[in-house]
């Protein structure tokens, strides 16, 4: 089933006519609703929501988030320009990436935060600001998702400092005069709220090696459903699932600790939808599989073909004959698909749809997150989808 609470199929046809095709459509009131729901999260010694723009920097997006007062992760120096670009003040900027940014010194001393994502980084830190205040992310030996391409924490990934090499931060910050005043987890995907609550455990123990640590930064991966059957993150029941053990930490320590989230598909991703047109209808013969294939694919759209992710795909036709359709893009490559197997992005899974057309309108759903902004751009020299907020 298609799921979109904001796009009707007459908004879908006037938008394409007065755009074309193919465009991102996103919700200014989902956007907000989903930026509320995050900032309700209950956190017993201070709160700040944070937006990881990676999942979608589309500046009409950043600045509905922006005027909710979601504050930016950023995950590299460019994004955190663009931020500061779009007038994110400095101090609301957080930057953790996996490549130590070229401009470093430059954001750091117009203000926007570092966190250290490695031994490397850390160092490289020390050099240019010894004396000063730092955060440090580290990977806690566990992690979630929903495939191996998503899970980032254990020793599988490559994200944070080990934690059995916290000695070693000890050893870089004593020889800088460097005090760890933030600490960042993150272990990728979930709903899960008992997940949460035992990722908050060894996070916890984790931030008792940084006594001067006042921050604790979980990071995001709050999982949305895309289609009907899929669950999604009640922020309520985790947020108080993670107050539960920050009070609890705070009982048997004293130390009163300010929370820090920061996810990304939790906030955008069902607040866009691609509307997309039908460019051709093919089939392989009686034994094979009926084809569309449309004016858009892995250039706007990567997540089917690198994941094997599920979307919510509808085709805007009046026949009410139902068929099977396996989906797929534009491009000349035969992983450009849209409608794979679940987690088997190289396996075809047709979809029942709409009998459709030449020219049929398509809504591709939960397009809000990680597709304009991490797809095959410029692959075959098509152009990028044009975006735009409602």
């Amino acid at each position: 089933m298609f799921r979109s609470n904001f796009l009707s199929s007459d908004q879908a046809r006037e938008l394409a006519d007065q755009h074309g095709t193919p465009l991102f459509v996103y919700s200014k009131s989902v956007l907000q609703a989903q930026a509320q729901a995050l900032l309700a999260v209950p956190a017993p010694f201070g709160f700040t929501a944070r937006y990881a723009m990676k999942a979608n920097s589309h500046p009409g997006v950043l600045r509905v988030l922006q005027e909710q007062g979601i504050n930016i992760d950023a995950s590299s120096g460019y994004e955190a320009e663009k931020a500061l670009n779009l007038c994110f003040k400095p101090e609301q900027i957080l930057l953790t990436s996996q490549q130590l940014a070229n401009n470093l010194k430059q954001l750091v001393e117009q203000g926007v935060q570092f966190n250290a994502t490695s031994l490397h980084q850390l160092e490289s830190y020390g050099q240019i600001f010894a004396g000063t205040n730092i955060s440090v992310r580290i990977n806690p030996g566990i992690g979630s998702g929903h495939s191996a391409k998503t899970n980032v924490g254990g020793v599988t990934s490559s994200f944070g400092i080990w934690h059995e090499y916290i000695p070693k931060i000890h050893e870089i910050c004593r020889q800088y005069n460097l005090k760890v005043t933030r600490m960042h987890t993150h272990i990728g995907s979930g709903t899960d709220p008992v997940i949460w609550q035992e990722s908050t455990k060894v996070s916890l123990e984790l931030i008792k090696q940084f006594p001067d640590a006042t921050i604790i930064n979980l990071g995001g991966g709050f999982k949305v459903g895309r289609l009907d059957d899929e669950h999604s993150t009640d922020m309520g029941v985790v947020g108080q699932a993670i107050s539960k053990e920050l009070s609890r930490f705070e009982g048997e320590t004293g130390r009163q600790l300010h929370l820090e989230l920061e996810p990304g598909t939790f906030m955008v991703a069902n607040a866009g939808v691609l509307i997309a047109r039908v460019d051709d209808v093919v089939d392989t013969g009686s034994q094979g599989f009926k084809f569309l294939k449309l004016d858009t694919g892995m250039n706007d759209i990567l997540r089917p073909s690198l994941y094997g992710a599920q979307h919510p795909i509808a085709v805007l036709s009046t026949s009410t004959e139902q068929v099977d359709y396996v989906v797929v893009g534009h491009n000349c490559e035969s992983g450009d698909l849209l409608t794979p197997d679940p987690g088997e992005p190289e396996v075809l899974g047709p979809r029942t749809l709409n009998s459709s057309s030449i020219g049929d309108l398509v809504l591709i759903g939960g397009t809000g997150a990680y597709c304009a902004s991490m797809a095959a751009h410029g692959y075959n020299s098509y152009p990028s989808a044009s975006e735009i907020v409602i």
